[in-house]
């Protein structure tokens, strides 16, 4: 009833598993529908046939109930027209359904406008396709616009759905606390249930590893269920920017693609922690402006020791004949080759975020990157391999990439002045060199600008 008449602009509803969530959109949808005359409906789902059994069939049995007279009922009257896959109601209104496989999806929804839109079990959808979908609700009658969402813990929309409505943490500038309201729900708030089907549903989740369990039996948005890097805390990996010192040696590391440049700078310290402490991602970039751009962000008295990228740079374009790494190479910019090992550099990132003997993670992220900040807790286990991370959605896998190329690649943090070794003492240069880096590169492994 909480949510049936809840007035604010974002309304979430859920937590824990089987609370009654895909019902209540149903029915907060067809309330709408028969009391607003001409209003608009859009209810979303991540893919289709999820739609389709969980709140297109049931919706029309509904209706259909309403036909017979079951329900108090004229205003509710409608027809579904499977083609566009929309609801049409005799006073007007309009149900549409669907779904987004990608975010490259979103372009068919842009420039429409709908009053109402639902996005059952939003944790499946990223921030920014929330946000873009939130873009849709305009319109020049007095309905008030409103959004409504269902969720459960996990998914790749965890921390934005955390933030917002659990957590309640805002950005005060662009956010508005009163807009948002979250009402939880469990299994046992489920009515529909019998005693004995919700009995079996309750034993079914207690046999699930604790934190998954914990997540759907309870609604327990710190269980983090299916989140990759459960290691990575705010309040313990993200520091504020600070004057870098000159002597700790610095690195790059990027990932590449035209839908997202993911550009990093790091610094390692004489204890081997690294810092990343710029960060640059920009999409539609040809190679030669990304060159340009990451060139142009680094300040002139700032040496760079090495650029890691992905080893796909040295795979020669049809379009130019040349490798990505060539070009970069013209650029000014001389690229090392990372091992693209998925697995190995997950879980050596993995290492980097573990506190160590000293209370501290190895890797720490400037609060200026924030893109690398929301996206690495993020990254799901994938599905078939819970040693790996999911790979969609694909815009949020780049940022971690990149620190992934850089944690894999073999790095020295910096030397003190004073452990430098007295060459008149019997060392070579070369014989420093070769135990500072582990031998010269080959020239299959290294370009140099």
């Amino acid at each position: 009833m909480e949510f049936l008449v809840a007035m604010q602009k974002y309304v979430a509803y859920g937590g824990a598993r089987a609370g009654g969530k895909s019902w209540a959109v149903r029915v907060k949808a067809l309330m709408g529908a028969g009391q607003y005359p001409g209003i608009k409906i859009l209810i979303m789902r991540r893919t289709y046939p999820e739609l389709e059994s969980t709140i297109i069939a049931p919706l029309n049995e509904l209706i259909n109930s309403a036909r017979r007279g079951n329900m108090p009922a004229g205003q509710y009257v409608a027809d579904y027209n499977a083609t566009m896959r929309t609801v049409y109601f005799i006073n007007g209104s309009t149900i549409k359904f669907g779904h987004l496989q990608s975010t490259s999806a979103l372009t068919e929804y842009q420039g429409q406008e709908f009053d109402w839109i639902f996005i059952d079990e939003a944790t499946h959808f990223t921030e920014y396709e929330f946000r873009t979908l939130g873009a849709c609700l305009r319109g020049v009658n007095k309905i008030k616009k409103q959004m409504f969402l269902t969720c459960n813990p996990g998914g790749v929309g965890h921390q934005w759905v955390k933030r917002l409505f659990v957590s309640r943490e805002y950005d005060l500038e662009k956010e508005n606390p009163k807009d948002y309201k979250f009402i939880p729900a469990t299994v046992d708030d489920n009515t529909a249930l019998s005693k004995s089907d919700k009995m079996d549903y309750i034993a079914s989740l207690d046999l699930l590893p604790e934190d998954i369990r914990r997540a759907h039996r309870y609604g327990d948005w710190d269980a983090m269920a299916g989140q990759y890097f459960s290691e990575f805390k705010r309040e313990t990996h993200v520091c504020k920017p600070f004057i870098i010192p000159r002597e700790w040696p610095r690195y790059r590391a990027f990932d590449y693609g035209l839908d997202m440049f993911a550009c990093y700078w790091a610094a390692i310290d004489f204890q081997g922690h690294i810092w990343i402490y710029r960060e640059y991602c920009e999409s539609d970039l040809y190679i030669s402006d990304a060159a340009s751009a990451m060139r142009n962000l680094t300040p002139s008295d700032e040496f760079i020791q090495y650029t890691v990228a992905p080893p796909d740079m040295w795979n020669r374009r049809q379009d130019a004949g040349r490798s990505a790494a060539e070009i970069f190479t013209e650029g000014g910019i001389g690229l090392v080759k990372a091992n693209n090992s998925r697995i190995q550099g997950w879980l050596i990132l993995k290492e980097y975020l573990k506190i160590q003997p000293d209370g501290k993670p190895k890797l720490t992220v400037f609060e200026d990157c924030t893109t690398l900040i929301r996206n690495i807790p993020a990254l799901q286990h994938d599905e078939k391999n819970p040693s790996d991370t999911a790979k969609e959605p694909h815009e949020i896998t780049h940022s971690p990439d990149a620190i992934r190329y850089l944690c894999i690649f073999r790095s020295m943090g910096a030397v003190p002045d004073d452990f430098i070794p007295d060459m008149d003492d019997g060392y070579s240069v070369e014989d420093y060199d070769d135990a500072m880096t582990g031998g010269a590169p080959s020239r299959s492994y290294i370009a140099y600008g």
